[in-house]
């Protein structure tokens, strides 16, 4: 019985996360007399690819597609890359500093996002890097490196001290073991990271709304805000077609790596 009731709360929270993307996908399909029907239906009676055309002719889906791309991987590989050693050396040396270094990478994201909009815009002008890619890469960097840092220090905790003393005694120094010995051992921590960041940085607006004012240089979630307006209702379906392209990247890296990711969560929680 208690198993039962198990499945089934995990049957309607599944229904309740799917139930707002399968009504985006219906809705890309509908034309615009099927969305404006008082009697709405989850099968378009007469699905159509309007909705696809007219969103890539009102908008530049492509190009604001393929800068998400490039901040997203940008920001991907860079976490990874500062994440790894510093994550290394925090789980290593056993020390009160580095006790309050993780503390604070944890206690950091406590704090709302929005207080640090103006300290970070004011830095972003000062050298020059508002509305640019670069400045938005670093930002989206900033606030996904901590909690890359906390699942990576947590995963090396896992890998037996032994491998890095055999490495010592080969000669191999610090960073020769962590790039040819811990590194290979922390892939799916690794992929967790970058397929964590990637998502992070591929949905992320608010940041985006701030830093980037000029229109050549929007990202796709700016880009999407542009279908509302005063002709909302008459761009509902463009609006769903275009969030349905904009979520298929997400899926595709999620499916494809799903268990290397979960795996990574799992090991990046453990306590040591």
């Amino acid at each position: 019985m208690r198993t039962s009731l198990k499945y089934l709360a995990l049957l309607g929270y599944l229904v309740f996360l799917a139930f707002p993307l399968l009504w985006l996908v219906s809705t890309a399909f509908k034309t615009p007399r099927e969305m404006a029907n008082l009697h709405p239906r989850w099968i378009p009676h007469h699905p159509t690819l309007r909705n696809f055309s007219d969103a890539f002719a009102a908008q530049d889906l492509t190009g604001s597609a393929l800068r998400s791309l490039v901040v997203a991987v940008s920001v991907a590989v860079l976490t990874v890359v500062i994440a790894l050693p510093a994550a290394y050396a925090l789980a290593r040396r056993r020390s009160v500093l580095n006790r309050i270094a993780i503390g604070w990478v944890l206690v950091s994201q406590v704090f709302p996002v929005v207080l640090t909009v103006i300290p970070l815009f004011i830095i972003l002008r000062r050298l020059e890097l508002v509305n640019t890619l670069l400045g938005l890469i670093l930002v989206h960097t900033t606030f996904v490196l901590p909690f890359a840092l906390w699942m990576l220090q947590g995963y090396v905790r896992n890998v037996p001290r032994e491998l890095e003393e055999a490495a010592a005694v080969d000669g191999a120094g610090r960073l020769k073991t962590l790039v040819g010995v811990i590194a290979p051992l922390l892939a799916p921590g690794v992929v967790a990271t970058l397929l964590f960041s990637f998502i992070s940085s591929w949905n992320e607006f608010f940041f985006a709304l701030v830093i980037i004012k000029d229109p050549d240089q929007a990202t796709l979630p700016l880009t999407l805000v542009k279908f509302t307006g005063a002709e909302q209702a008459a761009r509902l379906g463009p609006l769903a077609a275009a969030s349905v392209l904009a979520t298929i990247p997400s899926l595709v890296f999620f499916a494809i790596i799903q268990r290397r990711l979960r795996s990574g969560l799992t090991a990046g929680a453990v306590k040591g």
